[in-house]
């Protein structure tokens, strides 16, 4: 397994970041790992739903299931996927209001035979796109 975590203060207020976040037709304008919504993303955002999403991890291309597990529009995004050669994706979004600005969390975990081959690699690369997507999210809403 693979943990990574990013958090950061952005100065504006969760209800933007979220809708932000949340934009799908955008999605690639902050999100590093995303290439495409092969059927157009999401088409609702709500518990259960389900989309697929092309990605690049690891400088490689992965097509990724996605499942909403738990959402709490404003506050919280709780993914899970299922990606290539067996390996399961979580991606959780936390948005934690201070005044005008907003502390935002993004944990990731991946799991699978696969993981456990190259997990340093992993978690160095995820680290790095979740950090990088952070800084460009809170460029788009500064």
């Amino acid at each position: 397994m693979a943990e990574v975590t990013a958090q950061t203060r952005i100065e504006a207020p969760a209800g933007k970041i979220w809708d932000r976040l949340t934009d799908f037709d955008a999605y690639g304008e902050w999100n590093a790992t995303h290439t495409d919504f092969p059927k157009g993303g999401p088409k609702t955002l709500e518990a259960g739903a389900s989309y697929d999403e092309n990605m690049k991890l690891m400088g490689f291309p992965a097509e990724v299931t996605w499942t909403v597990r738990e959402l709490e529009p404003g506050r919280l995004l709780d993914v899970r996927g299922k990606g290539p050669m067996g390996v399961s994706l979580g991606m959780r979004y936390a948005l934690t209001p201070d005044g005008e600005a907003t502390t935002v969390r993004i944990d990731g975990t991946f799991t699978g035979a696969a993981v456990s081959l190259m997990a340093g690699k992993l978690k160095d690369s995820a680290s790095a796109a979740l950090n990088e997507s952070l800084r460009k999210l809170a460029g788009l809403v500064s």
